[in-house]
């Protein structure tokens, strides 16, 4: 089973979201770019993965497009990728002051 959480935010960029998360969980965030979904950031642990990015990602058509359409006012994601829910990775993120929990989803 994986799990898979998406935290939002509109009070942070995704530059102030990453020093705020790599300093409180002690992660190291690389920058990726990506065509589907324009620049990310990315750290990686035994525990999982954690990726920051926009919630305007580049659409087909020349225009930005919403990656998570359900949460039009949301202007930064978290996404969380772990084996299994971490409870505790929940717990921390929960103290980044305007960081929401949007959503939780295991396959």
């Amino acid at each position: 089973m994986t799990d898979y959480d998406t935290y939002g935010t509109s009070s942070h960029t995704a530059s102030e979201l990453v020093r705020l998360v790599g300093g409180r969980l002690g992660l190291a965030f690389t920058e990726h770019d990506s065509y589907f979904r324009g620049i990310y950031h990315r750290a990686d642990s035994p525990d999982g993965q954690i990726e920051i990015q926009p919630n305007s990602i580049p659409g087909d058509d020349g225009e930005d497009d919403l990656y998570a359409t359900e949460h039009p006012t949301v202007q930064v994601l978290l996404l969380t990728t772990t084996p299994a829910p971490i409870p505790a990775l929940r717990a921390q993120l929960d103290t980044v002051e305007g960081l929401v929990h949007l959503k939780n989803e295991s396959w």
